[in-house]
């Protein structure tokens, strides 16, 4: 039978051999001037790293992302908004809502009850910012982060609007901001991947979340999110089987090398040498992974701060402590999802027991990087997808409601890496519905991490079936207000 493949290959033009063999020629020159290098098998060989440059000096060398996966209502966090309370039951006023497109769970109601706060709202921290008493240890350190009252975004359901915030975009195939990153500037540490991902659940209304999230899209492999597990195994398929010691590794991975080397030679497909890499990745991370999640070693003081809870496995406290020392460690981008957040029903006591997951560890988390010398060169971001609607989901009840999808203004907070401390930016109308000032759109957001990050937004590309391919798609602006 005849290798349609190999026929392909050999009817390859002389043209369009010589323009390829020039423009990858030209490309290993540049690199070897312009490319740092990272290492590879025992750190002996060298190869090619990502970007590797930032367009000015950093505020920021690593980024936290402890995603609230379900979008928190911003009306029980960071949002006081007294005069709801006042109107408690009383209808939105259409001018309010303007016309805006709902869910199909409210799309039926004929009336949209305002909801006030179940909980009590306190001033905090030389800035005065008014913060929940859901949340008593992110508010002890309310001069420490920054608050933006009024993030948007342009979806309205949770897959498209968790995809548009992690990726750019509402769509699939695109790489999320952890892969972005690691394409760009490449990881601090040898033995550890530059993208890690933490999965948790809490105890609320759960949303989930999925590999596309943490996905490398059209970059190469080697940037992809690499998932911690809870299991025994924080890393699936890391260890060697028995009987296989670090010298029988060692020489399987040199002749796959090898081989895979061969392989490339043949068809120059760029994921063979992406696989070798992650092979490589994955023995130096043998030796990393264990150390590193070993969290029992932790001194008593800090098991006290982050809660008893950080030596459960899987729990976002225990996710938390180990987010700091990776970060401590070198790793460029952590990400943490936790779920339970989608709040369309029984509000009050949902958001008081994803509350009291999140709280103290957030809190924690912001403190101990502080007393180690580590917030200013680490940006930690707090917040999730959209937020959630002023006037109740289905049935009015003061002491038992829900509130459904709101994309028009939502809180999260920053801290560390160059953002402004003791901040509260932007505000929402009185009725906390719609942006009063100082918007900052999805786009906007990226590029200001970027920019914390010492990258231009702008500059930040990838060719791709023929369009050049940004974070930020085709807009976004930093904003200055955010930063330190």
């Amino acid at each position: 039978m005849e290798n349609e493949f190999l026929k392909n290959r050999l009817n390859i033009t002389r043209r369009h051999f010589f323009g390829k063999a020039a423009a990858g020629i030209g490309g290993l020159a540049l690199g070897s001037l312009l490319i740092p290098k990272i290492w590879k098998g025992d750190g002996t060989d060298m190869s090619a790293s990502p970007l590797g440059l930032a367009q000015y000096a950093p505020k920021a060398k690593r980024i936290i992302y402890l995603c609230q996966n379900g979008a928190p209502s911003q009306y029980e966090t960071f949002d006081y908004k007294p005069l709801l309370n006042k109107m408690m039951g009383q209808d939105l006023p259409e001018s309010i809502r303007g016309g805006q497109r709902l869910t199909g769970m409210t799309a039926s109601q004929t009336k949209f009850p305002l909801m006030g706060s179940y909980y009590n709202f306190r001033q905090h921290g030389q800035s005065g910012a008014y913060i929940s008493d859901l949340l008593p240890n992110i508010a002890k350190i309310a001069d420490d982060i920054c608050i933006v009252r009024t993030m948007n975004t342009d979806a309205i359901n949770h897959d498209p609007a968790l995809t548009f915030l992690q990726t750019g975009a509402q769509v699939g195939n695109r790489p999320s901001m952890g892969a972005w990153l690691s394409y760009g500037l490449g990881s601090e540490n040898k033995n550890l991947p530059a993208f890690c991902v933490l999965l948790s659940k809490g105890r609320g209304n759960g949303q989930g979340v999925y590999s596309k999230l943490w996905t490398n899209g059209f970059l190469d492999s080697t940037h992809q999110g690499v998932v911690f597990s809870s299991s025994e195994d924080p890393i699936l398929y890391l260890n060697d089987a028995d009987g296989v010691d670090k010298q029988d590794r060692r020489r399987m991975l040199d002749h796959l090398a090898e081989l895979n080397q061969l392989g490339f030679d043949e068809s120059g497909d760029p994921e063979i040498q992406a696989k070798v890499q992650q092979y490589e990745m994955a023995y130096r991370m043998q030796t990393a992974v264990p150390e590193l999640t070993d969290l029992s070693k932790e001194p008593d003081h800090i098991i006290k701060m982050y809660g008893p809870d950080c030596l459960v496995p899987g729990t976002y406290a225990a996710n938390a402590l180990l987010a700091r020392k990776l970060s401590e460690s070198g790793v460029r981008f952590v990400q943490l999802y936790h779920q339970g957040w989608d709040s369309h029903g029984n509000l009050p006591n949902e958001m008081a027991m994803q509350a009291q997951d999140v709280d103290r560890a957030s809190a924690a988390l912001i403190t101990d990087l502080k007393q180690r010398g580590l917030l200013d060169e680490t940006l930690v971001i707090w917040g999730g997808e959209f937020g959630r609607t002023n006037y109740c989901q289905g049935n009015f009840t003061p002491d038992n409601y829900g509130r459904d999808h709101h994309p028009r203004a939502y809180s999260i907070f920053m801290a560390g890496g160059g953002t402004k401390p003791g901040t509260v930016y932007g505000e929402t109308d009185e009725f906390g519905y719609n942006v009063a000032k100082d918007p900052v759109n999805i786009h906007d957001f990226h590029a200001t991490v970027l920019h914390l990050m010492g990258i231009n937004h702008e500059q930040l590309t990838y060719k791709h079936l023929g369009r050049r391919y940004r974070l930020t798609d085709v807009s976004g602006k930093v904003i200055p207000g955010l930063l330190a």
